[in-house]
């Protein structure tokens, strides 16, 4: 069966079982735009080849499944970069194809040449440049192996023209193991034996965890280790969702915006748990002084991650489902009263957070961004898919929009990607046409990709947009505020109308300046068929508490005072 080598781009994704794929056409990827029309695959097109890889992106957060991105040669590719870096920062499974200049004029800076597998090599985790009509479909083959299997990441595979449009006999190659990152084999029952007998000498336990935890599937069986041991659950930004934050043992978010009571529950922890994280500045502050009384067992899929940034006392390699599963067949139920002072202690401390809470200052006519994330929560009974961009608002999500499930907060958490939040959001609905989806984006991080609303338009998705305007790039500001003496050096930001903004796609708009607007005009949102842009116009110099500064220890925050005190900057 012979078939052209554009052809069999699209034999191998519908064999994959891709559904649909985001790209923007051009000239050396026309022949495999023009053999689509033939397959049972919808292609999504953007404005902005970076929204390809993004909305890829939240397509595979919201789905677990591969996301697929497109484009051509050159600019193309090269517009694709930071959504593949935000994806290989993330373990966000990816393949990208591009297009490449003919074989026979590779290396003489052609029209629209970009040596693109070069420029990618330390953002992916594999690529490809395909010459050969015959070497298409097993690199296709096992780009999606790879990019799903182990830990998961982005692969590109970058195709040259005259190989698209060459013919060649389809041969489907026999199923073969692939090199990926996964373990050759299971943890050793050794460690397990040593990690269940630390923890049940633990008095004062924590578990960390990330991402991990909601790529494996395995947030029942750390809730049922958790509940077993009587162990409280600190999570990182990522891994929100992964347990449910009404759970009496969770307490939230760790780290650098992590609340007071849970940075000082893991710096005073004698054994940290780390399941499906690494570890990262965000999560450990100073790394010299994080949590020097603990032991540490590290459970991660990567072993290259394993004692990287801290130095461990038992690190077990492989799937956490797999490790806490087998962890809970030997670790003893330590019964009801387990660990009452250690998590009593933690729970005083919750309190006194709770009274510096901003949700609990007299508000007078003052809407904060706070404000908008917990009526959103509150108004959408926490069911929404939240898909946020970067900055405060990010922040201010991850603490007032408690996730109970996963896959139900989407960001970009390491590579801290601006306009991550519009073409990701289209991925994830696209995904999972049955959800609630929201984007929430601060007035900056918006313009970067505000030309997909035009795609937002066009597939005539029911996303709805949250705009939080405090007309500054405020998590900036933030640090000028506090550690640059308020030189506030460019970060005003002067924003369009974005109700015009909206009406020029089509789509109806609300502007929101009070509180008493929040819950009713989301509610609004919801009753409305199709987009919907809610600009929230939110305090000015509003910062995110507490805050531990760059190079300090994890316990040293900068606290919102109390009502009433005057704000502390460092």
């Amino acid at each position: 069966m012979k078939r052209t080598g554009a052809q069999m781009i699209w034999e191998c994704l519908v064999r994959e079982g891709v559904d649909t794929v985001f790209g923007y056409p051009g000239g050396t990827i026309l022949p495999t735009y023009d053999a689509m029309l033939d397959y049972p695959v919808r292609h999504v097109l953007v404005r902005h080849e970076q929204g390809a890889a993004h909305a890829a992106d939240g397509y595979a957060r919201a789905s677990g499944r591969v996301g697929v991105a497109i484009a051509t040669s050159g600019p193309g590719a090269t517009n694709l970069v930071t959504g593949i870096a935000t994806a290989m920062l993330d373990s966000i499974p990816l393949v990208i194809i591009t297009g490449q200049v003919p074989s026979s004029v590779l290396g003489t800076d052609a029209f629209q040449e970009a040596d693109i597998t070069g420029i990618t090599i330390p953002i992916t985790k594999h690529n490809a440049l395909v010459t050969r009509v015959e070497e298409i479909v097993p690199t296709i083959l096992e780009a999606f192996a790879i990019a799903r299997s182990g830990r998961p990441g982005p692969v590109h595979v970058d195709i040259c023209k005259d190989a698209q449009q060459a013919t060649a006999e389809l041969v489907w190659p026999p199923p073969r193991e692939v090199g990926t990152t996964s373990p050759a084999r299971g943890p050793r029952r050794s460690d397990l034996k040593k990690a269940a007998d630390l923890i049940a000498a633990a008095e004062r336990p924590l578990v960390l965890a990330g991402h991990g935890i909601i790529e494996a599937g395995a947030s029942r069986v750390l809730q049922e280790l958790a509940e077993r041991t009587r162990t409280p659950v600190a999570l990182t930004l990522l891994g929100l969702g992964g347990f449910p934050r009404s759970h009496p043992l969770c307490l939230g978010m760790m780290g650098m915006h992590g609340e007071a009571y849970v940075n000082h529950a893991v710096q005073e922890a004698d054994l940290l748990l780390a399941v499906g994280m690494r570890f990262d500045d965000r999560v450990t502050g100073k790394l010299a002084n994080y949590a020097r009384g603990s032991k540490k067992i590290h459970v991660e899929l990567d072993a290259s991650e394993i004692g990287k940034n801290v130095p461990v006392d038992l690190g077990i390699c492989g799937d956490a489902r797999e490790v806490l599963e087998a962890l809970l067949e030997i670790v003893p139920d330590q019964g009801a009263e387990a660990h009452a002072a250690w998590l009593a202690t933690i729970e005083a401390r919750r309190a006194e957070t709770r009274s510096r809470d901003i949700l609990h200052r007299p508000n007078g006519q003052h809407l904060f961004a706070a404000h908008v994330i917990h009526d959103l929560w509150r108004t959408t009974d926490g069911g929404a898919v939240v898909v946020s961009d970067v900055g405060q608002h990010q922040m201010f999500e991850a603490q007032y929009y408690p996730h109970e499930k996963p896959r139900t907060l989407l960001t970009s958490g390491g590579l801290g990607t601006m306009g991550f939040a519009l073409p990701a959001a289209i991925g994830a609905k696209l995904a999972r046409p049955e959800a609630e989806v929201w984007v929430v984006a601060g007035d900056g991080g918006f313009q970067m990709t505000q030309c997909e609303l035009a795609t937002l338009m066009q597939e005539r998705l029911d996303v709805k947009i949250a705009v939080i305007d405090n007309g500054f790039l405020g998590m900036v500001r933030q640090w000028q505020e506090f550690f640059y003496d308020r030189r506030y050096a460019a970060t005003p930001l002067l924003s369009p109308d974005f109700g015009k903004l909206a009406a020029a796609y089509g789509i109806p708009s609300q502007r929101v300046e009070t509180r008493a607007d929040v819950g009713p005009a989301v509610e609004r949102a919801r009753a409305t068929k199709g987009p919907v842009l809610v600009h929230f116009v939110v305090e000015a110099e509003e910062a995110v508490y507490p805050m531990v500064p760059a190079g300090a220890d994890l316990d040293a925050m900068i606290r919102r005072p109390h009502a009433g005190e005057p704000e502390v900057a460092a």
